[in-house]
């Protein structure tokens, strides 16, 4: 039934899904997919939108309440809304929101909201034109600008995200909540992750929520922090002017304890950890003839057997290597980021 509670090994509830849609992407952002050529999952193994609302209501029913849609860049699935459209009035779902580059978003926007995604997120490093090209290798900051501005309308409000990098962007921390305020958009600042094995992370690169909170107390006169009321992975903060701003420390201050997050990629591979190195093939499973019953036991059985802490057991390591190394990636392009949705 929705809404009942299902623990993993270490109580933490099964809630939020997040379902990437594609691991096809249009930009080559440098701390996700900075190699010139990747594996790509054959586009007969993508899940048909039957397939994936069939398993939304397998989350559900186990107490999925929130589901996030991902990529890759989500907008590039064709005819997205009416995936949307299937998924968005399921009984039981209280939330569903969708993370994008915004390149596509200001042509798509209205008919998204008008099957059913609730809230936006946008991902944008820096305001700066010849910085976007240098981190994401196109020149598309102004059609994200103008998807942001799209968004701003019709959701009357959006939330931003920006992975900060040492001596990349941190520089920009003011100009952002400024342009955020502007828009009407929420900014959270995301710690630079090892995540992947082909990007060029290391602990030097990473700037470290209390010098972002110090940096902008400094310039902004105080920052005071906003009580947590969700198991978000964002601490919140308000300036003395009501600006409220998030930073995401899945770096240096790990939130694995209360974790309720599971990924499921465009072709049914469901991931129980960001850092996980093995999924559950759902696909197969379904595409095998099991019943939804079956499918739920699936589900039950991984997720009461979860332990995973990715992000504190390489907290832990200290001298960090990369995640997966490269020709590991090349051979599974399931541990890829961008291919079970960051």
């Amino acid at each position: 039934m929705p809404g009942m509670s299902l623990l993993d090994a270490c109580g933490r509830p099964l809630r939020n899904l997040r379902l990437s849609v594609t691991d096809r992407c249009n930009l080559r952002c440098e701390y996700c997919m900075p190699e010139e050529n990747y594996v790509w999952l054959p586009r007969e193994d993508l899940l048909h939108f039957e397939e994936i609302s069939l398993l939304v209501d397998v989350f559900i029913g186990l107490g999925v309440d929130k589901l996030r849609i991902t990529g890759g860049e989500p907008l590039l699935r064709r005819d997205l809304p009416t995936l949307v459209k299937m998924v968005a009035d399921k009984p039981g779902l209280a939330d569903l929101a969708m993370t994008t580059n915004g390149i596509l978003l200001a042509d798509s926007v209205d008919a998204l909201k008008a099957a059913g995604i609730r809230r936006v997120t946008v991902s944008l490093d820096t305001l700066r034109p010849e910085r976007f090209v240098a981190l994401a290798r196109f020149n598309e900051l102004e059609r994200v600008r103008k998807g942001i501005a799209a968004a701003s309308r019709a959701f009357g409000e959006l939330k931003i995200d920006t992975v900060v990098i040492r001596g990349v962007n941190d520089d920009e921390l003011v100009d952002l909540i400024d342009y955020g305020r502007s828009v009407n958009a929420e900014v959270r600042f995301i710690e630079y992750m090892d995540v992947g094995g082909a990007t060029h992370w290391s602990p030097e690169r990473v700037l470290s929520r209390q010098e972002m909170v110090a940096r902008l107390a400094a310039h902004y006169g105080g920052v005071e922090a906003v009580p947590a009321t969700s198991s978000a992975p964002a601490d919140r903060y308000r300036l003395a002017d009501g600006t409220v701003f998030g930073i995401i420390s899945s770096t240096t201050e790990p939130f694995c304890r209360d974790c309720d997050r599971s990924r499921l990629t465009a072709d049914g591979m469901w991931y129980l950890c960001l850092y996980a190195v093995r999924g559950t093939d759902l696909r197969a499973a379904l595409r095998d003839g099991a019943s939804r019953t079956e499918l739920e036991r699936i589900v039950t059985d991984a997720w009461q057997a979860r332990t995973d802490r990715g992000a504190e057991i390489r907290l832990a390591l200290g001298d960090r290597r990369a995640f997966v190394p490269l020709r590991s990636l090349r051979q599974d392009p399931h541990l890829e980021m961008h291919t079970r949705g960051g």
